[in-house]
């Protein structure tokens, strides 16, 4: 099993090299401005995005190469690179028609399409296009390779709301410009006046797509996505509002000290921090996260000395790590380096309940880090708020809380920020720092949650009273698997069709040699017979 999983990564390897290889030389070498420099880059050194583009075309290199050229063309003439909130127009982030919010019943992120909020303009439809391309290249950056659940909200909607050349636009984002960004298509609530609409809609799909487009009522949407992440109108409690600013998908809460101000600096610091964010309409946010530290050998700065004769007890930072595994993948980042790089594995076992983040300052200059979450109830993190010395490294622990249990839906958020303490900066500033901090020049690294497969709660399905009929929720690497078996399967059946050919050519000569046989057979008769 192993060899044959062994042998398709090397085909894909070569698929990749040869994708490469020829869109360089068939699409690039005439014409080197026909595209962002930026885009070209990256197909080189990103093997994922060319692996995406080939197993969204069944790995058939000919239809990959004319997916990437139609891609990076529409790429340059929206300037989707240079995409940002100031050069949308306002309005468009006010009227609240497009937005990320929550997270689908498989830990997938929701993207909202409010239909009725949409009214058909052609003086404004380029806007609203790079609109969406704005929401899809921001997702792309920061949860690089997570896909996305599109629900078009069809409540209280009618013909004036649809149009059709925007659909298609939406649908060519996720057919050919992000591939593989598409988990599912949920349509909610659709009149029955507009079922003609959707069904030229699915000919747009095509056969990749067709399967992930779901119609749902009001009633069974929540088939799909947990109450806590549906609005009120659906059936749902999520009490969620939209307004802008600010943008509407960052949906991590900031981490407080679970002891109160009585721990010291840090928690008096973040206590504060909560206190301003409250100030400014958070005050439902809640956060259960200490300032405890498990320190590496090299020495890491904390918030004061008060803090050191706990917080620097070996002893102590032992007990915390002890059973816990270390990450073995690295996301290299321009200040921090973070491990794991993409997510953060929770199961039901006492030893799967913590987790480990290390952190590796890469710089000449001290960091300062802060680690936020969707589930501040949930985790404990340990420490959620501190600096990291240069060269020094930083063992952060997560565990959950109490009886809690990890969920799909979770995410965690590392931010980062240089420090400058040569203008006489100290530590026990820092609060003060990241108030004052640019949000340029923060930079952020995303985890996601993984639930190992001992630990899924069952789902229980409607109507089902059997606890036996109850089904586990999904896994995206499911889908992962699910798409490379499809890519299997049809470079199979490209080998069957070459076979099924040579083999009608070889019956074909097989019965031209009987035909000439017995023609023949049938003169040396004619000539052995008296005349």
């Amino acid at each position: 099993m192993a060899e044959v999983g062994q042998q398709e990564q090397q085909e894909n390897e070569k698929k990749i090299e040869e994708t490469r290889q020829r869109f360089k030389n068939e699409y690039i070498q005439d014409s080197s401005d026909k595209y962002d420099p930026r885009d070209v880059d990256r197909l080189h050194k990103d093997d994922a995005l060319v692996e995406w583009y080939l197993t969204w075309r069944q790995f058939t290199v000919d239809d990959t190469l004319k997916m990437i050229d139609e891609s990076f063309l529409w790429r340059k003439e929206f300037g989707v690179n240079d995409l940002t909130e100031s050069s949308i127009p306002k309005w468009m982030f006010e009227t609240g028609a497009v937005y990320l919010h929550g997270y689908d019943k498989e830990g997938v992120k929701l993207f909202w399409f409010k239909v009725k909020l949409h009214t058909k303009d052609a003086k404004t439809i380029v806007d609203k296009k790079k609109y969406v391309a704005f929401w899809l290249e921001r997702h792309a950056k920061r949860e690089p390779g997570m896909p996305l659940t599109v629900v078009f909200d069809m409540c209280d909607s009618g013909l004036g709301n649809i149009d059709m050349d925007f659909v298609k636009y939406i649908i060519s984002c996720f057919k050919v410009y992000y591939p593989k960004f598409l988990c599912k298509m949920i349509i909610v609530d659709m009149p029955w006046i507009m079922n003609a609409a959707w069904k030229i809609v699915k000919t747009w799909l095509g056969p990749e797509a067709i399967s992930k487009l779901k119609f749902a009522s009001k009633s069974d949407v929540q088939s799909f996505i947990e109450p806590e992440y549906l609005p009120a109108h659906m059936g749902g409690t999520d009490p969620f509002k939209y307004a802008y600013p600010p943008l509407p998908d960052d949906d991590f809460q900031t981490p407080v000290c679970e002891n109160g101000p009585s721990n010291g600096p840090i928690a008096s610091e973040d206590d504060k921090e909560s206190r301003e964010c409250d100030s400014e309409g958070k005050d439902d946010f809640e956060s259960s996260f200490s300032s405890e530290v498990a320190v590496k050998p090299k020495k890491v700065n904390f918030q004061d000395d008060g803090l050191r004769p706990e917080d620097n007890d070996k002893g102590d930072a032992a007990s915390r790590t002890k059973g816990v595994k270390k990450p073995l993948t690295i996301f290299k980042g321009p200040l921090l380096h973070v491990s794991p790089a993409d997510e953060l594995s929770f199961g039901s076992k006492e030893t799967e309940k913590k987790c480990l983040i290390i952190l590796n300052n890469v710089t000449k200059n001290q960091v300062a880090f802060k680690v936020r979450t969707t589930a501040p109830e949930k985790y404990r993190v340990k420490p959620s708020n501190s600096s990291c010395e240069p060269g020094a490294s930083v063992d952060i622990v997560v565990s959950l809380h109490g009886g809690y249990q990890a969920s799909l839906q979770d995410r965690f958020l590392v931010m980062a920020a240089e420090m400058d303490l040569n203008n006489g900066m100290t530590p026990v500033d820092l609060s003060q720092f990241w108030k004052e901090l640019p949000k340029t020049k923060i930079t952020e690294h995303r985890l996601r949650c993984h639930v190992l497969e001992s630990s899924k709660p069952p789902v229980s399905l409607p109507g089902l009273d059997n606890p036996m009929e109850s089904v586990s929720n999904g896994h995206q690497d499911l889908h992962t698997a699910l798409m490379r078996v499809m890519a299997c399967n049809a470079r199979l059946e490209q080998k069957l069709d070459a076979c099924l050919w040579v083999q009608k050519v070889l019956i074909g000569l097989v019965l031209l040699l009987t035909l000439l046989s017995l023609l023949s057979l049938y003169r040396l008769g004619s000539a052995g017979q008296p005349s």
